[in-house]
């Protein structure tokens, strides 16, 4: 036995169902039917009720769903899209094998290749990025990372004022003693 997804008809993840583990492929569930309510004897002629088709509620999906995802979807149209391919593929691997098989032994080369399309991103994100933001607020800091942060730009601040300080006390030092030149030429 093995767990694998059940979506509904949109393809959103709804949960994990245990079948075989031959399983394989996307197969359709259906919603249970109503019961009917029986007819009071009126001594009509027998009228059946109609019969009700099964509505599909959804889908088991026998492909793991890729990790990291919110709200996992199962895109149905790229998994028909890539059944009609292999499909196509096969068909047409079967008749290259055809005309090769049907070729005398001696007039043969090596028989044609069998291979498979790549198989797309099945499963995508069912949530936007604004949903997926609104599910992760952003971390508000802790007292202490709060209070590292401003010891950090204290001292910055300390660091550009000593460094401001020591640039005036030079631009003085240069100022003086221009100063005193001056005073000594005169």
């Amino acid at each position: 036995m093995k767990a694998i997804p059940k979506v509904n008809t949109e393809g959103l993840y709804l949960e994990d169902a245990l079948v075989d583990d031959a399983f394989s492929g996307v197969v359709p569930f259906y919603a249970e039917l109503p019961v009917p309510e029986l007819p009071l004897e009126t001594g009509t002629v027998d009228e059946q009720p109609a019969k009700q088709e099964p509505e599909i509620a959804g889908y088991m999906v026998g492909l793991p769903v890729t990790p990291g995802l919110y709200l996992p979807r199962f895109d149905m149209t790229a998994w028909e899209d890539y059944q009609d391919n292999l499909s196509t593929v096969q068909e047409e691997y079967n008749t290259a094998y055809a005309e090769w098989s049907s070729l005398p032994e001696d007039e043969r080369s090596d028989p044609p290749m069998h291979q498979l399309p790549a198989q797309p991103q099945l499963w995508l994100e069912g949530l936007t990025p604004s949903e997926i933001e609104a599910l992760n607020p952003p971390k508000q800091p802790t007292e202490l990372e709060r209070l590292q942060q401003e010891n950090m730009e204290l001292k910055l601040a300390l660091t550009e004022l000593a460094e401001a300080n020591e640039t005036d006390r030079t631009q003085m030092q240069l100022a003086l003693a221009e100063l005193a030149e001056l005073v000594a030429v005169h």
